[in-house]
């Protein structure tokens, strides 16, 4: 089974994206910020908050979703606002989104929000909402289920140090997590978690059993060239002991996004 976990950027890298997701042939492909237009928008959008302005794809659940016809496709929205064409005004959502293989069943879904919650009408106040998706699902090939979570870790404008905020997310996140998994099934949780490795996220997701892929295996950075900030740190995968990993890649060529695509495979 192969698990893969990508904060897409909006489809900023649309161009070397979506050829890489058409050939990765994953079984769960977990995205964070994706972009969906309820107005049924294609092509570029841009986003602008204080002056800063970035080309998002205007749909790209849609074209993700037209991409793996052989997938289920979940979307989880944390907020509706606005993007522009020109000085035209596009209502869009953006959230997570995740794509199952159909061979593998779902026989258990949740989803909630680990800080703060929807915002309906704007994109909301530094630091936004956050939400998480959790799949419970069923291997005929390896006759045992497996949960996978992924979450979009909040944002906070003055670094990726623990808060009062990270602390509680961490919490909801168990939370969450504790509603679906069964203890003693195989449980893999991911996603741009948007913290340090000593953070107390990793305290929190360890008393479920979860040892962390990343800094555990040496791996020191998780960003790409379009990223230029220090601090190479962000995107995680964990699992439970109980999951044998037959492959796992920080991923670095091609470059689809500012973050590097996590792959695990599992037998």
């Amino acid at each position: 089974m192969r698990i893969v976990s990508l904060n897409a950027w909006g489809g900023r890298l649309h161009e070397t994206l979506m050829p890489y997701l058409a050939a990765l042939d994953a079984d769960v492909l977990c995205l964070q910020e994706v972009t969906r237009s309820d107005a049924g928008e294609t092509g570029w959008l841009v986003y602008r908050d204080r002056g800063l302005e970035l080309p998002q794809r205007a749909n790209l659940f849609e074209e993700v979703r037209a991409l793996l016809p052989a997938h289920d496709a979940y979307f989880a929205p944390t907020a509706r606002g606005d993007l522009y064409d020109g000085e035209r005004v596009v209502s869009s959502e953006f959230g997570l989104a995740t794509f199952v293989r159909r061979s593998l069943p779902v026989i258990g879904q949740a989803q909630d929000f680990v800080h703060g919650g929807f915002s309906p009408d704007g994109w909301g106040a530094h630091p936004r909402s956050r939400n998480a998706h959790c799949l419970r699902l069923f291997s005929y090939e390896h006759g045992f289920p497996v949960t996978v979570a992924q979450l979009h870790g909040l944002r906070d404008i003055d670094g990726k140090a623990d808060t009062p905020a990270r602390r509680a997310q961490a919490d909801a996140l168990v939370d969450l997590v504790e509603r679906l998994w069964r203890p003693g099934e195989r449980l893999v949780v991911c996603g741009d978690l948007n913290v340090l490795p000593d953070s107390v996220t990793f305290e929190a997701l360890g008393k479920l059993g979860l040892i962390d892929l990343i800094t555990s295996r040496g791996h020191t950075d998780t960003r790409t060239s379009h990223y230029s900030k220090p601090g190479r740190f962000a995107d995680y995968m964990l699992a439970t002991a109980d999951v044998t990993v037959s492959r796992f890649e920080v991923v670095e060529q091609p470059e689809v996004s500012d973050h590097r695509p996590l792959l695990l495979e599992i037998g």
